[in-house]
């Protein structure tokens, strides 16, 4: 059993409920600890993430959110900026699954969040685990 951080950035509450459901559901069912942070918005995910891995506390990390496209550039200011910074900590060997949704508008989210539709929460907690589990065939 492994004891897992979903991070999310708490922007569209009908929509994060979505992805947690999803997260919580797929590491529950693999036997895992589940624990949820929430933090402003995307851009603070891989900071909070940074943070908590430092603590030793979790094995994993799942990062979820919903970024919809405006009508100013800060959508992709956001939405490339926040992989990045999940990309930086998977490189430096912390597992973390990325379910940060990045859409034109609120119905593709609301498929993708959707536990019964496209369930990226879930697949971003498999991403996760499988992470770890690669982790740990090579320690």
């Amino acid at each position: 059993m492994a004891r897992f951080l979903i991070v999310e950035a708490r922007f569209y509450d009908h929509l994060n409920d979505m992805l947690i459901a999803g997260a919580r559901k797929a590491l529950k069912d693999a036997g895992h600890k589940v624990e949820v942070l929430t933090v402003p918005g995307a851009l603070e995910v891989p900071g909070a993430i940074a943070t908590a891995s430092e603590s030793g506390k979790y094995d994993g990390f799942v990062a979820l959110g919903v970024v919809i496209r405006g009508e100013t550039y800060h959508f992709e200011i956001v939405a490339g900026e926040s992989a990045r910074g999940i990309m930086a900590l998977t490189m430096d060997g912390i597992a973390v699954g990325n379910g940060i949704l990045t859409t034109e508008n609120e119905q593709q989210a609301i498929v993708r969040a959707d536990p019964a539709q496209a369930n990226k929460g879930a697949g971003a907690a498999e991403a996760a685990m499988a992470l770890l589990a690669i982790q740990e065939k090579f320690r």
